[in-house]
């Protein structure tokens, strides 16, 4: 999984460094306690981007949904609105002692992550498939079709995730 922030720079222009602080900082949390209650482990953060791998694919699809409801009810500085840009793909990696997880598969996470809105959860056809039969109750996958991403060379067909207290509406991937 690959989250983001949508529009972060504008949010630290509008907040300023230490209201932007603050609200990186609940960010932060809010992931965190999602990783440790749905078996996450948070590989590595940027920014405001993290990265992170689960024991399971419908521990990853209830950490998601977690996390948006989290981020859609919190009370953020100044009345603002966080809103977070999540990608899921499930595929291989290799760990090296130098570079930590290595693989195609993280690329791939990451653009989907990159197509998505903020408040969006997409899945990639793998990851979907995976956890098609053990969504989090009253959860579904919505096909969104086929989409070219990023330096890939196969167009990827593309789900969002939808459950209650979630966006279900955005304009269509991509930038």
């Amino acid at each position: 999984m690959f989250t983001d922030i949508e529009g972060s720079t504008a949010l630290l222009k509008g907040l300023g460094d230490r209201a932007y602080a603050e609200a990186l900082s609940e960010h932060h949390g809010m992931i965190r306690a999602a990783l440790a209650s749905h078996g996450g482990k948070e590989i590595s953060t940027q920014g405001d981007g993290f990265f992170a791998v689960f024991s399971s694919a419908s521990g990853c699809a209830s950490g998601a949904i977690e996390m948006q409801r989290a981020f859609a009810t919190h009370a953020w500085p100044a009345g603002t609105q966080v809103r977070v840009r999540m990608g899921v793909h499930c595929g291989e990696a290799s760990e090296t002692s130098t570079t930590g997880l290595v693989g195609f598969g993280i690329h791939r996470a990451a653009r989907v992550a990159a197509v998505a809105h903020g408040g969006q959860v997409l899945l990639s056809e793998a990851a979907a498939s995976v956890v098609r039969d053990s969504l989090p109750a009253g959860a579904t996958l919505r096909d969104l079709g086929s989409h070219r991403l990023k330096d890939l060379g196969r167009p990827e067909q593309i789900f969002q995730l939808e459950a209650e207290g979630l966006v279900a509406e955005f304009p269509p991937c991509g930038r």
